[in-house]
């Protein structure tokens, strides 16, 4: 939960980190020798020279040699360029990702993608404080567009099998240090000419942004593919970045530069698959434990909610993270609301400082949010969506639960198992038709709810408990069944098949066994 999109938010914000037409260095390319492979970079001296410059003379001058990629995050990128971690500084690997070359050099910020193989220059929240750091993009990263300086890309295929050994390398929790980090370990880089490399990749122009993704200034915002309206803050850059994981923000809100950062509400939109609230709420703290534990994160507040009638859960968190202009102090606040089948995860992150000030922003957006509901969802014949969100979320006082048959979920493996889909459909095909069946439901969701959680993590974590709750169910799947077979016209023949079905469970599971250990007490007296 929050533990994904703060990485996410982390990098769109930290990353410790006019269209201009498509040049080469025809001359020069650099060749890093890892122990992982080679990975060989050409340059677009043309969307940031200062950067090509700066990168060629601290190669040409053996900065890199001996340094190691030391911030390793699959599917993301691979950093490396600082002078900290050399053969002398390996004792000190606290302060890796701090170091720089003395000086810094100016954004040039472009409109080159950060797709796969692209060559980026880290730096800290100062626009303007890039050193030596730089990092190659794993998994295209787009997010990151007009926020670092491209200045070159990967060029032979060699590259892109070295560039994936390092990504796949293991990290030391929290801090992405490869645990082994000698096949991280630059161990020289050199110029050469162009002419020497006979392996390139003819890879053409790189991709650049379009007039279409760059961002506006328009407050009002509604998307009936992700199903939801808002009114974010006036004045802020509103994109979509593009969709690289689940966990990448839908929709980013980037508010105005302050002496840390900017503000940013995102929010992600991700399908439920059958998780309730409460199911979620505890995979995001198992998620965040171990950030807590190495004192990086707190947890501030916690609060389960309804917004508009839906379950919602906020949440308030602040972190220290080291950054290479010292330790940055940032708090986070993130509501997620489970509707139609979904989780609308809004989540607002700015520096400590700065947070008071532009909470009321995100409040604002929080209050403007609505989920779109298609024409699909609303079914007149079968059951209106007040009801359905009734049924499907009605709890046990005290508590929020969500809907979902859990035990069959855990039991068949998936909320798509035919199992459960036939459970689904008998109760909102047939069941949910009448009022009594209704009515049922919500008595018996109150009573399933009690306990159908703890049940469910049990038959995860042990799978012959899980094999003897599939063995159980599976005779009340087949009486079941039996609703998908009749029609049921009235309120009358709906309790007649309802009290025949439970007669004929009461008499497999209680009557029929106890009828067989009366018989063997008697055989054996």
């Amino acid at each position: 939960m929050v533990s994904k999109i703060i990485l996410v938010v982390f990098a769109f914000l930290l990353l410790n980190v006019t269209n201009q037409s498509f040049a080469q260095n025809e001359d020069k390319l650099v060749i890093l020798d890892t122990k992982s492979g080679l990975i060989v970079i050409e340059f677009f001296p043309e969307d940031a020279p200062n950067h090509v410059d700066n990168f060629i003379t601290l190669v040409e001058s053996g900065f890199y040699d001996d340094t190691v990629f030391h911030r390793v995050i699959k599917d993301f990128m691979i950093q490396g360029g600082d002078p900290k971690t050399k053969p002398l500084a390996y004792d000190s690997i606290t302060e890796w990702g701090t170091g720089d070359p003395g000086y810094t050099i100016d954004a040039e910020f472009n409109d080159i993608k950060h797709n796969r193989g692209i060559v980026s220059m880290a730096r800290s929240q100062p626009i303007n404080s890039a050193g030596s750091q730089f990092f190659i993009v794993h998994q295209d990263s787009t997010f990151l567009d007009e926020q670092y300086t491209v200045f070159g890309r990967i060029v032979t295929q060699e590259s892109f099998e070295t560039l994936d050994k390092i990504a796949n390398l293991e990290t030391a929790p929290q801090i992405s240090v490869p645990m082994n980090w000698d096949l991280a370990r630059l161990l020289n880089a050199t110029v050469v000419n162009r002419s020497e490399v006979t392996n390139l990749l003819e890879l053409g122009e790189p991709e650049r942004i379009t007039s279409t993704m760059q961002p506006t200034l328009s407050s009002d915002y509604s998307n009936e593919d992700l199903g939801f309206s808002a009114m974010f803050p006036d004045g802020w850059m509103v994109q979509e970045p593009q969709k690289t994981t689940s966990d990448t923000p839908d929709v980013a809100a980037v508010g105005p530069q302050t002496d840390d950062f900017p503000p940013t509400i995102t929010v992600t939109v991700l399908d439920s698959n059958g998780l309730s609230m409460d199911e979620r709420i505890t995979q995001g703290k198992q998620a965040l434990e171990p950030v807590i534990e190495a004192g990086q994160l707190e947890i501030l507040s916690e609060e389960k909610t309804k917004i508009d009638g839906n379950d919602a859960f906020t949440i308030q968190t602040k972190g220290v993270f080291e950054t290479s202009s010292g330790a940055l102090n940032v708090k986070f606040k993130e509501t997620t609301i489970l509707s139609s089948g979904k989780f609308y995860i809004i989540t607002f992150a700015s520096s400590e400082n700065n947070f008071d000030t532009f909470l009321p922003d995100y409040e604002n957006t929080l209050n403007s949010f609505e989920t779109l509901l298609k024409e699909s969802e609303s079914n007149g014949d079968t059951i209106t969506r007040d009801m359905e969100e009734t049924i499907s979320t009605e709890s046990v006082p005290g508590e929020e639960n969500g809907g979902g048959c859990l035990i069959a979920t855990a039991t068949f493996g998936s909320e798509l198992a035919p199992q459960v889909q036939m459970l689904r459909e008998i109760r909102d095909n047939t069941v949910l038709n009448t009022a009594s069946g209704t009515s049922f439901m919500v008595g018996f969701n109150q009573f399933y709810y009690s306990f159908s959680p703890a049940i469910a993590d049990l038959e995860r974590e042990n799978e012959m408990f899980k094999e003897t709750v599939k063995l159980a169910i599976t005779p009340l799947l087949t009486t079941l069944s039996i609703l998908n077979y009749v029609d049921i016209d009235s309120e009358e023949e709906m309790l007649g098949y309802g009290i025949g079905i439970i007669l004929l469970n009461l008499g497999m599971y209680l009557v029929f066994p106890a009828l067989i250990i009366q018989r063997i007490r008697k055989t054996i007296h």
